[in-house]
């Protein structure tokens, strides 16, 4: 396949360290902020549904010794996954509960979160971090307190799965294990770590 070659040998970072290390910050920016927009613009162009922002965040977070799980959205195409094979290195893996990266890019099918790799209590690192392409943010939504929280923020992503605040007071419960959650808009990203306490707004 011609075509994909090139796509998979041209459509990477043009600075690879640079780059990676901008976007990783980023990242950490997000998660050690919870429910707190930040901007992300990249120079990645789009690869069928999946969003240039959450293509550079694979190529900055994932490498050889890693896994990702595609949703069937991501595999439906596959120059996607020839892409990320080719860039980072990961395997891709057919089992949620085998993937370090889940890459989720039609969020109201997106696993239960209890479905994804959980870490242990020994190793609560050992578990997954989803990148869930979402269409919107908005500051009108569950509230969220925790670590790097100061006092309390409103935030919700749409759309989502209806019982997907329900699945978040159960991630909490099971900290310090639990995945950790990247919601990628078109331009901004938000994080959201197994860290975070959420709550519906009216005490629920």
């Amino acid at each position: 396949m011609p075509a994909l070659a090139s796509r998979g040998l041209e459509g990477g970072f043009e600075d690879a360290v640079l780059e990676s290390q901008r976007v990783f910050r980023l990242c950490l920016q997000a998660l050690s902020r919870p429910g707190v927009a930040v901007p992300m613009t990249t120079g990645l162009k789009a690869i069928g549904p999946l969003r240039p922002a959450t293509a550079a965040i694979l190529l900055a977070l994932a490498d050889f010794e890693t896994t990702l799980w595609l949703d069937s959205a991501a595999r439906a195409e596959p120059d996607i996954g020839a892409f990320l094979r080719f860039h980072t290195g990961a395997a891709i893996c057919d089992d949620p509960d085998d993937a370090d990266f889940a890459v989720v890019l039609d969020p109201r099918a997106v696993p239960a979160l209890g479905a994804f790799k959980q870490g242990m209590s020994d190793y609560p690192d050992r578990s997954s971090t989803l990148l869930i392409q979402v269409d919107h943010l908005c500051a009108d939504g569950p509230t969220c307190t925790g670590p790097g929280i100061d006092g309390a923020v409103s935030f919700w992503a749409e759309p989502l799965p209806a019982d997907f605040a329900a699945q978040l007071v159960r991630n909490r419960k099971s900290f310090p294990c639990g995945v950790d959650i990247l919601f990628v808009a078109p331009a901004e990203i938000v994080g959201l770590p197994r860290s975070t306490t959420t709550r519906a707004n009216g005490g629920g």
